[in-house]
């Protein structure tokens, strides 16, 4: 049953991220062909590079086409509903954070079912929750969320690396999901609501002449 329910859960963040792409579309006020190509390339461009890297080829899309006809259907969508919400950006980042932390776990579980070492797993984790939301930001003309001084990136490395240790303790599938996704939506709805960030590189002040004179 948990099996249904891990696929079902990677289909939502299939959904939830295809509606960040598009949403980035609204905001940009492109046509319905821009729509399908921020929302398709957001909702299953972490995926693609994931399963590039682990060589677990043919990606996932073109094994279940399924997927790419979901997200075609949701950018459309979008396209006629995405003025209703009152503020576009705040909805694009919530879900932003809920796709990131589906993401983080299922992906580091793929990698983790493909055989890839513990610290691989967690790395194609971060890529998989983080680079679609590049790919839609560069694409979409935004600077990239994981390059925000908002905590994101480390949100995801945190759930995924949380998911890899319980699933190798023996804990329950569902158990170490759930943590893991619990993990990195926690950490970056805190990061949302309070403004947190990692300590930011300072320059020091540079030398005189003086002081470098041998």
């Amino acid at each position: 049953m948990f099996d249904t329910f891990a696929a079902l859960l990677d289909w939502f963040g299939v959904i939830v991220f295809a509606t960040t792409g598009a949403l980035v579309a609204s905001r940009k006020q492109m046509d319905l062909v821009g729509f399908v190509l921020l929302g398709t390339a957001t909702g299953i461009g972490g995926g693609t590079i994931r399963d590039t890297l682990i060589n677990a080829l043919p990606v996932f899309w073109v094994k279940e086409p399924a997927y790419l006809v979901t997200c075609v259907l949701v950018s459309c969508a979008a396209f006629f509903l995405a003025h209703i919400p009152q503020s576009r950006l705040k909805l694009l980042l919530w879900f932003d954070a809920i796709g990131m932390a589906l993401f983080a776990v299922t992906g580091a579980e793929k990698a983790l079912l493909a055989e890839a070492g513990p610290i691989v797993a967690v790395a194609m984790g971060v890529i998989t929750a983080t680079f679609g939301g590049v790919v839609r930001d560069v694409l979409g003309g935004e600077s990239p969320v994981i390059l925000s001084r908002e905590i994101y990136a480390s949100a995801a490395l945190a759930g995924a690396a949380i998911f890899i240790a319980l699933a190798l303790a023996g804990t329950t599938r569902e158990f170490a999901l759930t943590s893991g996704f619990l993990t990195a939506f926690v950490i970056r709805a805190a990061a949302l609501r309070w403004d947190w960030s990692l300590p930011r590189y300072r320059p020091r002040p540079g030398r005189t002449r003086d002081e470098i004179k041998p």
